[in-house]
């Protein structure tokens, strides 16, 4: 009896899972391993850093807006780099990873399923907080940038935060990308939307059926919410901004439960 009572109390005693403690471990290694990755990194970290030295310091010495070149396109550019480490970060991953046949060990392992989707979420949102911290430095010291410090601080968290429509985005990619296709299949996304929602080129300069296009566009909303904070917008109210992104952060995460279900049936 004594024995019993024993091995019931042992087994009640047994240390269940940490799951912050996994989360963390598992957002840590998938950080390293892209940050080991140049085609990822150093692609991440420089396109957006180099359109914003050559369009914005060298050659940008006129007013967009109201306001100077150097301001105007922190937000512009900064929509373009957490869009792209978003997209890449979670996409490319993603689909080089089922093809590998990882997904299936990571389901065959006690780790529970949502900590590798949030490593991929937490590992893009980093890689994007570094490309705002970079422009914002090159603009502050380069570029005369002078924003007060809350306003500068709003910028930083709209972008970061605004970066999660296109983790969803590129998790719904991943799922039905091939691991060799994969970057071309997002910049098949990536490139157009970029430049129809006004990041590489103010949006009042874009034909207007282009202005037209982007209102159905996410990075137009996260864009146009980042110039407001700088006295730049182009008008509209700002939860529907907020609205449309997060309505369209829901139909990419149906979209990626779609295919999730659906490559678990393939493999099953």
């Amino acid at each position: 009896m004594a024995t019993a009572s024993t091995v019931i109390n042992s087994a009640t005693n047994v240390r269940q899972p940490d799951l912050l403690r996994i989360c963390f471990k598992e957002a840590k290694y998938e950080f390293l391993k892209c940050l080991r990755n140049p085609m990822y990194s150093v692609s991440t970290l420089l396109f957006p850093i180099m359109f914003y030295v050559l369009f914005g310091l060298v050659m940008g010495k006129q007013m967009i807006a109201g306001i100077r070149t150097t301001v105007y396109l922190l937000p512009t550019y900064g929509t373009f780099g957490v869009m792209g480490a978003s997209m890449f970060g979670t996409a490319a991953g993603l689909a080089s990873e089922r093809g590998l046949g990882w997904l299936q060990v990571k389901r065959a392992s006690p780790m529970p399923p949502f900590a590798y989707f949030l490593a991929k979420v937490a590992m893009s949102l980093i890689f994007g907080a570094i490309v705002v911290l970079l422009l914002f430095l090159l603009g502050v010291t380069f570029g005369g940038v002078r924003l007060p410090a809350l306003t500068a601080a709003k910028l930083a968290l709209t972008l970061i935060a605004g970066s999660l429509p296109f983790c969803a985005m590129g998790l719904a990619i991943g799922y039905f990308a091939g691991p060799t296709s994969a970057p071309a299949f997002i910049n098949i996304f990536y490139l157009p939307m970029s430049f129809c929602s006004g990041l590489w080129m103010p949006i009042m300069f874009l034909p207007k059926f282009v202005q037209h296009i982007a209102l159905f566009l996410p990075p137009y909303h996260l864009a146009q919410l980042a110039l407001n904070l700088v006295g730049a917008g182009q008008g509209g109210p700002i939860l529907g901004h907020w609205e449309a992104l997060a309505g369209f952060t829901m139909l990419c995460l149906g979209v990626a439960r779609w295919g999730h279900q659906r490559d678990q049936k393939g493999n099953g």
